[in-house]
């Protein structure tokens, strides 16, 4: 983690000419966009594999109608046709899965008052009044929901619930239209997904309660990467986007 540690440091000191005093927080979002730059190759072969889970819903459609009385068998003869047509139905995973190992890095660093045997300096850095190490239920002791650290909160749940709104009207509407989603709605899918095609608009909405119990530092890559997740399948999902 020191490693880790210090390649935050040196972002931040990249960043201070600009950020001054919220030069490592622009560090955190500047190193969540690198994340994200990395697993984007894996995030487009989500899309064009969500494209062709889609493409398949005629079959399974038809598999539904055969084996509509064993469903045992509908789930062995839906798994098959994604192995014959060498589509994985859980491919759209993959991108969140590899993201997780660093907001535990963020979160475990600005959880520990020692890196490497001596004193965690970043924990002395702020975003505008907030620190980095802190979190919202310390912002409410020290100077409440309108005091300088709490603005600092509720612009981040501001952002948070601005980007789950708009998720969730563009996953309705998609789904209205028919169109492909990240995890398709409809209930022609491989079992044991639906529950989460319910489910998911809803998901980004969690994400205030995560920002609002870690480490501010987690909290904005959690905000950064959803914010991100938000405009990257906007693109990448869009009806006409290309394969």
């Amino acid at each position: 983690m020191s490693v880790f540690a210090t390649l935050v440091e040196h972002l931040a000191d990249l960043l201070q000419p600009l950020f001054h005093a919220s030069a490592a927080a622009a560090a955190i979002v500047l190193f969540t966009a690198l994340v994200r730059l990395l697993v984007l190759p894996l995030s487009r072969a989500a899309a064009r594999g969500q494209r062709a889970r889609a493409a398949l819903q005629p079959k399974i459609a038809e598999l539904r109608k055969k084996h509509k009385k064993h469903p045992e068998r509908l789930q062995k003869a839906v798994l098959e046709l994604h192995a014959e047509e060498k589509v994985s139905p859980l491919s759209g995973l993959l991108p969140s899965l590899l993201q997780l190992p660093a907001f535990f890095l963020l979160y475990h660093l600005f959880s520990s008052r020692e890196v490497g045997g001596e004193s965690n300096g970043l924990l002395t850095h702020e975003l505008f009044a907030a620190p980095l190490g802190g979190r919202w239920a310390d912002a409410l002791g020290d100077g409440g929901v309108f005091g300088a650290a709490g603005l600092v909160y509720l612009g981040l749940f501001a952002v948070v619930a601005a980007v789950a709104s708009f998720n969730y009207v563009r996953t309705k509407r998609m789904a209205a239209a028919g169109g492909s989603t990240p995890v398709p709605a409809t209930d022609e899918q491989v079992p044991g997904l639906a529950a989460v095609g319910k489910v998911m608009p809803f998901l980004s909405y969690a994400t205030l309660l995560t920002v609002a119990l870690v480490p501010l530092a987690a909290a904005l890559y959690v905000v950064t990467s959803t914010t991100w997740s938000a405009v990257e399948r906007a693109v990448l999902y869009r009806p006409a986007a290309a394969s």
